[in-house]
């Protein structure tokens, strides 16, 4: 391809869509180059269970101020959540049972502790490095725990508890889960709202749709990337196909497990590579259940690696029957066609529901993911992400991988596209204006 873009944007997830279609507001010409044959990246809308569901990234929030700004500007609103109902949750290899209140009045005080200097470590949220945090950064979620000195029965709880958003104790930072903490304020509960509550009415797709419709950047669909070159007066950029694309400079909105798969030249700075290879931990699954019957409202908590069902909660109603969304932290532990090995795991808890369908995708097994949302490993959220969101050269990096906000989130993709896109545009306006 001759023509001479003034941006290419790698990666049609939310951070490039919103990048491009920022950029492209501007009046610079853009061609958005995207692996998949569909765009969305980790948000992902499909038939499945005998209905459309998100089998990605879903949930958003009015205190994220990037997806309410566009949320409103396109009049969409938010689905309010379901009606909480029993908890079950597992500890000491034992199932118990009580109320909500029951369940939060012994994992309260447990995440007031692990969270006690969440503030202290980040009291300005939007600058995770305003001060040193070196020490904590070499802790794992695990270390953290093991620090608190809890019974075996709290400490199943206490993981449990995280299990929604943690599967990897040993592999995941401290350090992102406290900024995430802070963020909102020191309080958990109010985080893990924030992450997995509210939905977008008519779900993802409607928000991407609304994105792209405002942009003219150039679409090119199934067109993976393999090489990206710095040229100085231009980047050059090779595609598995044999394309050679060109622009003055380039924005990668890719997951962090799939950036390793591209030959970048010049070779990025030591912390970024060291991000890059040691990869994105988190290795879990998102399952739906359509169970027969309308069942009443529970909740499953489990903790990561001894259970395969971690996180369970019914959603809704639908058609004479119940889904339940579930989070799994190994992927491979737990298979959508195994319809009696998921009722097996769901009847430890609620003896004789019956699994009827089954919706998953394979975020670890999709070659362009390689993984689920960020939850960084110890000494890279104040490292490599950091040096990712630095320019180099004419290469610019976005996506919620890297964010410097709420990163693994919808929030931080569309923050960081945003940014990726202004620093973009300041970048070409100065270079015009030396002419």
């Amino acid at each position: 391809m001759d023509r001479l873009f003034d941006v290419a944007v790698i990666g049609a997830g939310m951070a490039g869509i919103v990048a491009a279609r920022d950029l492209s507001k501007k009046g610079y010409e853009v061609v958005l180059l995207e692996a998949r044959d569909r765009i969305g990246g980790r948000t992902y809308m499909d038939h499945a269970c005998g209905t459309v569901l998100e089998l990605g990234g879903a949930y958003v929030h009015w205190t994220q101020p990037h997806i309410w700004g566009e949320l409103q500007r396109l009049g969409i609103s938010v689905n309010a959540p379901t009606q909480e109902g029993r908890s079950y949750w597992l500890a000491d290899g034992a199932v118990h049972s009580g109320s909500p209140e029951d369940f939060y009045g012994i994992v309260a005080p447990l995440l007031e502790r692990l969270f006690a200097d969440s503030r202290a470590r980040f009291p300005m949220p939007f600058d995770p490095t305003a001060i040193d945090n070196t020490e904590i950064e070499k802790e794992s979620i695990e270390d953290r725990i093991n620090s608190l000195n809890v019974s075996s029965h709290e400490r199943d709880v206490l993981e449990a508890a995280l299990s929604g958003v943690v599967h990897s104790y040993k592999d995941h930072g401290i350090a992102q889960l406290l900024h995430a903490v802070a963020t909102y304020f020191g309080n958990f509960g109010a985080f893990l709202e924030t992450a997995g509550t509210w939905s977008i009415q008519g779900g993802t797709k409607r928000l991407i749709n609304g994105m792209l419709d405002e942009t003219t950047a150039k679409l090119l669909l199934s067109t993976p990337v393999d090489s990206i070159a710095d040229e100085g007066s231009q980047v050059t950029i090779g595609t598995r196909d044999g394309q050679k694309i060109h622009a003055r400079t380039t924005i990668v909105a890719l997951p962090i497990n799939t950036i390793g798969d591209v030959d970048i030249t010049p070779a990025l700075p030591h912390a970024a590579q060291s991000m890059i290879a040691k990869k994105n931990p988190t290795l879990a699954g998102k399952l739906w259940i359509r169970v027969r019957g309308e069942i009443e409202p529970f909740s499953i908590y489990a903790p990561a690696g001894k259970y395969p069902l971690n996180a369970a909660r019914t959603e809704r109603h639908f058609d004479g029957d119940t889904l339940v969304l579930c989070m799994c932290s190994d992927d491979a532990a737990i298979r959508s066609e195994d319809r009696l090995g998921v009722q097996a795991a769901l009847r430890k808890f609620i003896p004789g529901i019956e699994v009827v369908d089954i919706a998953y995708h394979s975020w670890v097994g999709d070659e362009f993911s390689k993984g689920g949302w960020m939850m960084n490993r110890p000494g890279c959220f104040t490292t490599g992400a950091v040096e990712l969101r630095k320019p180099h050269g004419n290469i610019h990096f976005a996506g919620s991988d890297i964010s410097v906000s709420e990163a693994g989130s919808i929030e931080g993709a569309l923050s960081s596209g945003a940014q990726a896109a202004r620093d973009v545009s300041v970048k070409l306006t100065k270079r015009h204006l030396k002419i």
